[in-house]
């Protein structure tokens, strides 16, 4: 009887956790990205009042006598499967599709999220407004590059900043004239850009030459408005000897196979800039376009990749991660990326309250990358992760704890009523 009281207030007790967890669960059904807890038991140990034995003597064996101590909690295992996706339209609510977990800044080192509820803060960097934790990633280079070997840090979104793109292709199209007289010029002007958005003009001159096949030389010249109105031309190093060929078609023939040089339709210049610009600079001339068939003579720019100075206006976080810089001069520009953890064992992780999770001596150590890479999951912005609790499941187990608890307390009251026929007995 003294058997049956213990196992049954084990039992009560453990099914009163059961039910602390389930409501839990159920407090949390519209907590963004969390995830839900799954309890399991275990039998207690069992009383052994006869061992088992052999078979002998022409008699068969015998089982053991065993009569259970109780139950006992297993344990409360987290549910990391995926919730669904609810739209917000910030640009700055990011949900994981997949694996992973954002990394963020606490104080006492790295901590783990699956909520993405995050904003600019006044340092201009990606936060967690709840928490007030920086969300960790890696910083984009000048050039926009990323390099997920180095440390990780804050991602910034510096609005207002500047930036500018120095011109290092231009394209031409026209036609040079077959018909031509030798010693006949065509000059077309147009503007690059340096590294400090600094517009420059430069003139590329093409002269005739006497003989076939149909050989047109280049030249190129920077131009400078001189105080008294006049022009200067300042002819550009590392252009000379250079010539262009046109075949019996007027098609122009490339003998370098689109390397730039000399008898190539892609002219590399070199420009060396005098006010604090990154100098030299390279630009490539593509004149693969030019034709030259008779007519009129004529070569225009119609295109070029440079950019004059602008400001950070906006941004966007694509698949990947990426934080896209877009400029008010129509640069776009990754500014940097956001990293994801991974665990082997995510089920070890420690939950600290606030929709974080630290590393445990059982979760294994964070392997950092970027999304989309060795099993990570994508990133889609303008979205929140949903809880994952199922409330059907949710209720069903309360009545299964419920009932599980009634059944063990009538377990007390009947052990109760045995000893109190047991106490009657003397009378």
């Amino acid at each position: 009887m003294m058997r049956s009281l213990s196992s049954a207030i084990a039992a009560l007790r453990n099914h009163q956790l059961y039910m602390d967890v389930i409501a839990a669960n159920i407090a949390n059904v519209n907590t963004t990205a969390y995830k839900s807890s799954k309890v399991t038991f275990q039998e207690l140990l069992s009383q052994t009042l006869r061992p088992a034995s052999a078979p002998q003597g022409g008699l068969a064996g015998r089982n053991p006598v065993q009569i259970g101590l109780g139950m006992v909690l297993g344990s409360v295992d987290t549910n990391f499967t995926q919730g669904s996706l609810q739209a917000t339209g910030k640009l700055t609510d990011l949900a994981i599709q997949g694996d992973g977990f954002f990394v963020v800044e606490g104080s006492q080192g790295n901590v783990f999220t699956r909520d993405g509820s995050f904003d600019i803060g006044l340092d201009s960097t990606l936060v967690s407004p709840a928490t007030g934790m920086h969300v960790l990633g890696w910083a984009a280079d000048a050039n926009g590059n990323v390099d997920t070997t180095q440390p990780l840090g804050p991602i910034s979104i510096p609005f207002g900043q500047n930036m500018a793109r120095a011109t290092s292709r231009v394209v031409f199209n026209g036609n040079l004239a077959a018909s031509a007289a030798a010693g006949a010029q065509v000059r077309t002007q147009f503007g690059v850009y340096d590294s400090l958005g600094v517009v420059h003009t430069l003139e590329l001159v093409f002269t005739k030459q006497a003989g076939l096949p149909v050989t047109w030389s280049v030249e190129a010249n920077e131009l400078t408005v001189m105080p008294d109105g006049s022009i200067q031309r300042t002819p550009v190093a590392g252009i000379s000897d250079t010539t262009i060929q046109f075949d019996e078609y007027g098609q122009i023939v490339d003998e370098n196979g689109g390397t730039p040089g000399n008898n190539s339709p892609m002219i590399q210049l070199t420009l060396n800039y005098t006010n604090g610009a990154v100098s030299p600079a390279t630009l490539t001339l593509d004149l693969s376009t030019l034709t030259g068939l008779a007519g009129r003579s004529e070569v225009n720019p119609v295109s070029q990749d440079g950019l004059e100075s602008g400001s950070l206006v906006s941004f966007n976080i694509n698949a990947y991660g990426e934080v896209v810089g877009v400029f008010s001069n129509g640069l776009n520009r990754v500014l940097g990326q956001l990293a994801l953890a991974k665990f082997v064992n995510p089920g070890g992780l420690l939950r600290l309250g606030e929709n974080l999770y630290a590393v445990s001596t059982n979760s294994g150590t964070p392997q950092y990358g970027a999304p989309g890479v060795e099993g990570r999951g994508l990133i889609s912005a303008g979205y929140l992760e949903m809880s994952n609790v199922d409330l059907a499941q949710q209720f069903t187990n309360m009545i299964a704890a419920q009932r599980g608890f009634q059944a063990n307390s009538r377990i007390v009251s009947a052990s109760d009523e045995l000893l109190n026929e047991l106490v009657n007995l003397k009378r």
